[in-house]
């Protein structure tokens, strides 16, 4: 089980790229827009607005977690779970059409 700490932290990090998510795809789409007559000068303003925002806000500093246990690692994404939590629980046939692999 992960610490508490963790888990809140990566909440915190889903909330503030969510709230900031339209200011910085807007700035990054007026930057990279070449049709519009942009000096060079605005676009380093816009590249200051953009580096102002929260770090935290930037969708790159997501981690996905598991979802009972909160483990940062070895996340499958359909499932939203650990490998091993997934192993347990097709072992004990809670996941319904997942078999077990044996050769």
């Amino acid at each position: 089980m992960a610490k508490k700490s963790l888990i809140q932290r990566e909440k915190k990090r889903q909330k503030l790229e969510q709230k900031y998510h339209l200011i910085r795809q807007s700035l990054k789409k007026k930057i990279r827009s070449k049709v519009s007559p942009l000096g060079l000068s605005e676009k380093t303003k816009m590249r200051e607005k953009l580096q102002s925002l929260p770090r935290n806000s930037a969708p790159t500093r997501l981690h996905r977690r598991c979802f009972l246990t909160g483990r940062p690692r070895a996340n499958y994404r359909d499932f939203g779970l650990s490998g091993h939590v997934l192993r347990e629980m097709v072992y004990e046939c809670l996941l319904p059409g997942a078999t077990r692999s044996s050769w």
